[in-house]
């Protein structure tokens, strides 16, 4: 079991303000998810303009709905947070934050977040607080569905449409583009979550919690993640066969994630979950900065 008073991986050490805000949202995830963000404006820059101020507000935007739906989640989650060993050290149960400065700073954000989205476009705006909602419903979903991992993926899919939302003000062209986008990114995101999980199985079924480890155990658990993963893969092909241009690219990025996903799922077996943060943490930086790697220089290069 592991050790209560151990700080959880990709925390910041010191007693300043500033360090524990950043380990209470987690600032380092922000790597998951933010860089689709910016392949869904990449894709819409190849038949819309972009200028510094629309990439500004998507990363405002995003980082503030971020920020909202991590804060929120820890304050749901605080009692249980309190009762496991693996998170009795974060801010709220160990009482480094407080629940009103959490609750504030969640309001704070969402209204940045409302503010950036009616600074790119009345779309975005409009589609807003749909966002919001999704991102705070998935912190009460591991009470009551083992399918929690989908939901956040979901949350994080959202990031590519609305960066693809934000330059164009209208939907994709072909339209399935960005629903591809999406879907690959909720799959990817739900297969690495259901790696995380595993290491509070034990926990998770005692204090009759939900996850795809509780109602599969470890092997099937694993072994969900891998179609998952497949299925990511696949999305991605469809994504950079309707790119408006630069497909090679692209492929070759589809490529890249395919054989990085593959090298994670050699760091986790079951019964072996010693490098799991590395296949957590570590491969899907790695993956979601490739990719966007690959797709800029796809529209560089068009």
């Amino acid at each position: 079991m592991p050790n209560a008073l151990a700080p959880e991986p990709q925390t910041f050490a010191g007693p300043s303000r500033l360090a524990r805000w950043a380990s209470f949202v987690k600032l380092p995830h922000t790597v998951f998810a933010l860089p689709f963000a910016l392949v869904g404006v990449l894709l819409a820059s190849f038949a819309h303009a972009v200028d510094a101020r629309i990439v500004g507000w998507v990363i405002v935007a995003f980082t503030a709905a971020r920020f909202a739906a991590m804060a929120f989640n820890r304050i749901v989650d605080r009692d249980v947070d309190a009762a496991n060993p693996r998170t009795a050290m974060r801010e709220l149960p160990s009482g480094a934050l407080g629940v009103r400065e959490a609750k504030l700073s969640v309001a704070l954000a969402s209204a940045v977040f409302v503010a950036a989205s009616a600074l790119l476009n009345p779309l975005c705006l409009a589609l807003s607080p749909v966002a919001l909602g999704w991102v705070f419903l998935y912190s009460y979903t591991k009470r009551f569905t083992r399918w929690s991992h989908l939901v956040l993926g979901l949350g994080l899919g959202i990031a590519p449409v609305g960066g693809y939302l934000a330059v164009t003000g209208r939907w994709s062209e072909p339209w399935w583009l960005i629903c591809a986008l999406s879907l690959a990114v909720t799959a990817w995101v739900g297969g690495f979550d259901v790696f995380y999980s595993l290491q509070d199985e034990s926990f998770d079924r005692a204090h009759g919690l939900h996850s795809l480890p509780v109602a599969m155990g470890e092997a099937g658990a694993i072994r969900t993640a891998r179609v998952l993963h497949v299925f990511a893969v696949a999305m991605l092909a469809a994504v950079a066969a309707g790119a408006p241009g630069g497909n090679a690219w692209i492929a070759f990025g589809v490529v890249v994630v395919a054989g990085l996903l593959l090298w994670e799922h050699r760091l986790v077996r079951p019964g072996d979950l010693s490098r799991l943060d590395a296949a957590f943490f570590t491969m899907n930086g790695i993956i979601s900065l490739a990719f966007l790697g690959c797709v800029l220089a796809a529209r560089l290069l068009a």
